[in-house]
This record gives C-alpha cells, structure tokens and sequence, in this order.
C-alpha cells in the first residue's frame, strides 16, 4: 500500500532583522522573484494537506492552535486536528470518500537567527481502499499511523519576502484497527523542502505561499530480511493565499497542492485544501486579567 502524508508545513517564526543578501544569492534570488512575478513578506502558517494516495482530487480542511511558549517568542506550540476526502481514480469527485483524519501536536524552537527546529508527534487514521474498481474499502477499512518526526530549518527573511529550506526526518508505525502491527512495520522517510513566502502588502495581511518538497522513503516488512531500497516516492508542489487579518488574532489559508506519485496512475492528485489557525500569545503566569476590550485593535 503506497503511504503518503502531509506534512504539514506550518512554521511559526519570530520575524528576524533585515540585512543585506549575499552576493552570491542575489542573481538566483532576483530570477526567482521574477518567475513569480511578486514580492512580498513573512511566511505563513499554512497546515499543508497530507498525501491521500490514488485519485484524481482531494479535500483538505484543518483548525489548529498557535501558542508562544515564552515572551522571546524562541519556543512555540501547534497543535491542529485535520479531516480529508477524495476522489477514486476514475471520478473527479473530491469530497467522494472519506480518506485521513489526523491529530498533530509539534513544538518548534527558534535557537538561532537563522536555525528553527522542531520536534512532533502525530495520529492518523487513513482510510484503506481496493485499487481496482469499484475501489470500495479493503478488509480492514482503515489503518492507523503513529509517526514521530522533527524537522531543520534555514530562514533568510527581508521585510519583502522569506526563503526557508526544511530537512524532515520522519518514523513511521502502522497497525490495523485492533492496534495490531501491519505488514508494513516501520517506514523511515526523509523529506527536502524549499518555501518561499511573499508579502503582498505593506501591512502583512495578504501572502502568498509557495513550496517545492520531494519525499524518499525506505521501509521494513514483516517477512522481509531487510529494509526496502530508498528511493524517491513522490512529490509536493503546493501555492497558498494566507489572510492574517489586524483585527482578528486568526489566520485563513486557502491553498492548491498538486501531488506527484511514483509509479501510480492517475500520476498527479489535486488538491484544494483550508484552514484556519488560531494565535495566541505567551501570557506570564503572574499576569493579571484584564478587562475585555470593548472595541477590537
């Protein structure tokens, strides 16, 4: 069974001092602004749609929490909880069936200008689907996923625009739905990243997200003496509008990811996907309550 998922590619960065761009960057830097024809800011905090496997489309639609950790703004919690559908292979329907739910809680640590880490752990429920027609559920119907992962990240930020290469090293456990271990017992996949965020106005309330990411994967199965080749499995070209409102402490994404499996058909899976995130601030234990605002900043 092919396993993909989401990542989710939210990172919540502290803005960083503007400062000259080296020499070396600012040729590839300015053809690269150029092919997207803007310029713009901050990145966003966009949840990224997991990959759902066979199709032709998918939906995506998650809520999730932002929250700062300390008053330097180097620590940060997200949590978010995630619902997918797709398509069969040979329908164009998105919302058709019922593919992923998932529960995701990560903390990011900001321990350098430029350096971000982060460590998560994730539950996923992933439907589990016959690959030829009538493509009706599999016995079980579902599988269920535990996977461990953290992530490093280069951020190279101007007041106009944010560049972020991501190195991802996930581990993967699956079991079916009496939690026994599948066939598939471990996957180990590595996942390269480049994000680059664009700022389409002065405020930073309108964005413009776009990413690359491939993923490469090796697996161990049960009757197996060892692990599969690691090869690369599939890719992730994503572009997402973001909206950070000044009144509201909530940023709406509304996004399109197009996923490129390996060997498969259809080849390319299109998604729309949606979200929101809610931001709250570090508040010092000592702090007293205050008074609610009568009129919204």
């Amino acid at each position: 069974m092919l396993r993909h998922l989401l990542p989710v590619s939210h990172l919540p960065i502290q803005p960083a001092p503007r400062h000259p761009l080296p020499a070396a960057l600012r040729k590839p830097l300015g053809l690269l602004l150029l092919l997207f024809g803007l310029a713009g800011g901050r990145a966003s905090a966009q949840l990224s749609p997991p990959g759902l496997g066979r199709g032709h489309t998918a939906a995506w639609v998650a809520l999730g929490i932002s929250k700062d950790l300390d008053s330097l703004k180097r620590w940060n919690s997200v949590s978010y909880v995630g619902l997918g559908r797709k398509s069969n292979p040979d329908n164009y329907n998105p919302l058709h069936k019922s593919a992923i739910f998932v529960l995701n809680q990560e903390f990011y640590y900001r321990f350098h200008q430029h350096w971000q880490s982060s460590l998560a752990l994730s539950y996923r429920h992933q439907n589990a689907y016959l690959d030829s027609a009538p493509f009706t559920s599999e016995d079980p119907g579902f599988e269920q996923e535990f996977r461990l992962y953290g992530r490093f990240s280069y951020v190279y930020e101007t007041s106009r625009f944010k560049i972020v290469p991501t190195l991802r090293q996930e581990f993967r456990r699956f079991y079916n739905p009496a939690f026994i271990a599948e066939d598939e017992r471990f996957q180990l996949r590595t996942r390269l990243r480049l994000q680059v965020a664009l700022n389409l106005d002065n405020h930073k309330v309108h964005r413009l997200i776009l990413s690359s990411e491939e993923l490469f994967s090796s697996s161990r199965f049960a009757n197996a003496p060892g692990w599969t080749n690691w090869a690369d499995r599939e890719s992730r070209f994503v572009a997402y509008y973001s909206l950070s409102p000044k009144a509201l402490p909530i940023t709406f994404d509304v996004g399109y990811m197009a996923n490129r499996l390996r060997n498969v058909s259809p080849t390319y899976v299109h998604y729309l996907a949606l979200d929101a995130i809610w931001k709250l601030p570090y508040r010092h234990r000592g702090t007293r309550k205050r008074p609610a605002a009568t009129k919204l900043e």
